[in-house]
């Protein structure tokens, strides 16, 4: 991967930001703050999509979450419309923390927007690098996220939920997420081939 001292500097920011999250997370016996964990993770599962990705690419994914406890599901109606109200609000925020980290270490305006871009997942489905942050995000939550919600939810929202993941997904995803799915206890497993069955 290519690498620069700018772009370690970036990382490192970005993840000094992460660290400051009240909320923890497990993870291979350690616990860190929710936030860095994941941005991580995401860095981890995109390092396997896409071994040769670009640093726009590579920091946009890390910059994911980037200070998402900042603004909690709470502020926004529980509703389905209060949901994407809230995820709409939180793309563009962190979008914005991550322009502001990445012009304190001297990137240039056309590498921020792309990196911008990538966050709020613009042309999704026509851009190949956005689709492989979305891959990265549906791994991240089938390897750690989806054991938690399938003990908050009912089976059938998790299967939906399950559903519409796989979906978003390309087949290095796919692929990538069947060995996953290998490792996971038997009832999560089984919730998993009723979503693709």
């Amino acid at each position: 991967m290519n690498s620069t001292p700018r772009f370690e500097q970036a990382l490192a920011k970005i993840d000094a930001a992460n660290s400051e999250d009240p909320h923890r997370a497990q993870f291979e016996h350690q616990s860190l703050p929710e936030c860095l964990l994941y941005g991580q993770r995401m860095s981890h599962w995109l390092a396997q999509l896409e071994p040769s990705a670009s640093q726009a690419l590579r920091l946009a994914v890390r910059s994911q979450h980037l200070r998402r406890w900042s603004i909690p599901r709470s502020t926004y109606p529980m509703t389905r419309p209060g949901y994407h109200q809230w995820r709409t609000t939180l793309a563009r925020f962190h979008a914005d923390q991550a322009a502001d980290i990445l012009r304190s270490v001297g990137y240039d305006d056309p590498t921020i927007a792309r990196v911008q871009s990538l966050i709020r997942k613009e042309r999704l489905k026509a851009d190949p690098e956005a689709q492989a942050l979305e891959d990265a995000a549906c791994l991240v939550f089938l390897e750690g996220t989806f054991a938690q919600f399938a003990v908050q939810h009912d089976r059938a929202k998790i299967v939906d939920i399950l559903k519409k993941t796989w979906r978003k997904m390309s087949p290095k995803g796919h692929q990538l997420a069947q060995n996953l799915v290998e490792r996971l206890p038997a009832d999560q497993q089984a919730m998993v081939r009723d979503a693709l069955g």
